[in-house]
């Protein structure tokens, strides 16, 4: 049994007056990537500096205007990747790179000859302010503590005034969920009173979920708190940094920005130490989901993908929100079937907003193809290989066909597993266009005895011997059944018709089915038949239900 009673549960915010529960997300906060950075230092083989040239690229095509770029201090190749990033002038004028750097000096000095030639940069100081930290790691009381946060601050503010640049400073109380929230707003106003910022040159508070520790909720009450308590809360910019220990970062990334965060730390795809950090691509395309902008230029989601793989050595699971290569498809029956519906619906209606059931988004939107949409398995309904032969083919199958056809596929899936769309095709062929034994069809003649009746002369074979007769009927479909049913001595009756055109222009081939009965053993089935002229896509589908039924 699960020894669950090491572990004591963390505290809640005694907050009764919380306003988040009643807001909604209306904008995009600021967006900073730490992948070069917090996703970088947790790879098994960390990027070499073309790597971490091409990633930083991609981060500013996709938008980013802020980007942390390493620990440049405390590792000679990210030194050296910020000088590339200086030398070879790749930083856009609207880009601030960001340095993460511990309260020490040497470190602080080291970060500012990196940052030498860059016109605007975030310098992030950080300690860990937890009551476990303080406890186990650093031994030491809350004045001590803080005194790591305000003399990082002096050595940065030293070092700034004589920087030919911007300098904005970043401070996170690392460990904060674990933090009393009292004393992190004690060490952040400490922080501040030294710093001085203004509404025009702000101060970034970072407070980070370092260790995800309890629900998002709880995430959400702190940051409120936090955004309410701050003084001059109008020169502070309040930023987060989740991390994903418990599964939950996008949704206490969401609740933290209903709470009153401005700004989201994460990476993409949410790669990071442990459980990684909050996948901001998740958050991005949720908004853009609920209709609001992003700000990122996310519609080409494969190239993100393939730089993404190709410089972390990492996959992206197949089952992503957004990225993920099975999320845009549909193995359920009924999820089929509901998709397919909702396509129609659409086109019908010609309506611009997207409302597909299963389908938040339009995988066009993001670069993703319709093509892989349903997927065919054992466990796919009828409405799913309905659906691939409209898409892919143009056969729009009579709804009483659905299951007919879908039994035939099914049957396949339970012996191979998923069934391609192609394989889907052959077997239409099989089961209905090519059916022509024992009765194939050669040639029919028609001509009109009245206003009603129509006389056939019909030539075929039966079973490769050849044959002809003559019959009438109230029409050339009725002239030919009476034929069929002299030739075989059954009885049939035609049930349901129905014809669409394959294709548009002069050459366009028109498709027709026909739901024929067996009178005397009440077996019915379907015929199909495709013919640039309707009359005889109509005979052939005749022919072809009757040879089913036999």
């Amino acid at each position: 049994m699960l020894n669950y009673q090491r572990y004591k549960r963390v505290p809640v915010v005694n907050m009764l007056e919380r306003e988040w529960p009643n807001r909604e997300i209306e904008k995009a906060p600021v967006w900073c990537s730490v992948d070069l950075r917090d996703g970088n230092q947790a790879l098994v083989e960390p990027m070499v500096v073309e790597e971490k040239i091409e990633m930083f690229n991609l981060l500013v095509k996709l938008g980013f205007k802020e980007i942390e770029i390493g620990f440049p201090s405390a590792s000679q190749i990210e030194y050296d990747f910020l000088r590339q990033l200086v030398e070879r002038k790749l930083i856009p004028d609207d880009v601030t790179v960001q340095v993460l750097v511990q309260c020490r000096e040497h470190l602080i000095k080291r970060t500012f000859e990196s940052l030498q030639g860059i016109k605007r940069a975030i310098v992030h100081i950080y300690n860990s302010t937890s009551t476990l930290q303080r406890d186990v790691v650093f031994h030491m009381n809350k004045e001590e503590i803080k005194k790591i946060a305000t003399d990082g601050t002096e050595l940065v503010k030293k070092y700034a005034k004589d920087f030919d640049g911007e300098i904005i400073l970043e401070y996170s109380p690392e460990s904060f969920t674990g933090t009393e929230l009292d004393y992190a707003l004690e060490v952040c106003s400490a922080v501040q009173d030294i710093w001085q910022p203004t509404k025009e040159n702000k101060i970034i508070f970072n407070l980070p979920s370092t260790v995800e520790m309890t629900t998002p909720n709880v995430y959400a009450d702190q940051i409120e708190w936090m955004n309410k308590h701050f003084k001059d809360r109008e020169n502070i910019i309040l930023s987060i940094h989740p991390h994903n220990d418990r599964g939950t970062s996008v949704a206490a990334s969401e609740l933290a920005l209903l709470a009153g965060a401005d700004r989201i730390e994460g990476t993409l795809f949410g790669n990071g130490e442990r459980t990684g950090n909050v996948d901001i691509l998740n958050i991005a395309y949720n908004m853009f989901s609920q209709g609001i902008n992003p700000n990122l230029e996310l519609e080409h989601i494969n190239e993100i993908i393939e730089v993404y793989e190709r410089c972390c050595k990492i996959p992206v699971h197949i089952r992503h929100p957004y990225a993920g290569k099975l999320v845009f498809t549909a193995f359920s029956g009924s999820h089929q079937d509901a998709i397919n519906k909702g396509v129609k619906a659409m086109k019908e209606r010609n309506s611009e907003i997207w409302e597909i059931p299963y389908l938040p988004i339009d995988p066009k939107d993001i670069g993703r193809e319709y093509e892989p949409i349903v997927r065919i398995n054992s466990q796919s309904g009828k409405g799913g290989v309905a659906f691939v032969m409209d898409t892919y083919f143009g056969f729009k199958l009579p709804k009483g066909m659905h299951k007919e056809f879908a039994d035939v596929i099914q049957k396949i899936a339970e012996r191979q597993g998923e069934v391609a769309p192609e394989q889907i095709m052959e077997n239409f062929r099989q089961e209905y266009l090519n059916k022509k034994e024992p009765y194939h069809l050669l040639r029919c003649k028609f001509s009109d005895i009245n206003d009603k009746d129509t006389h056939v002369t019909l030539e075929f074979e039966k079973n490769g011997i050849f044959g002809k007769q003559e019959a009438e009927g109230n029409g050339p479909i009725d002239a030919v059944k009476n034929v069929l049913i002299a030739e075989t001595g059954r009885e049939f009756k035609i049930l349901d018709y129905s014809e669409h055109a394959l294709e548009a222009g002069s050459n366009a081939q028109a498709a027709a089915y026909i739901h024929l009965l067996d009178v005397k053993t009440g077996s019915t089935t379907y015929g199909v038949g495709v013919s640039s002229n309707i009359t005889r896509a109509s005979i052939r589908a005749l022919f072809c239900a009757v040879n089913r039924l036999l």
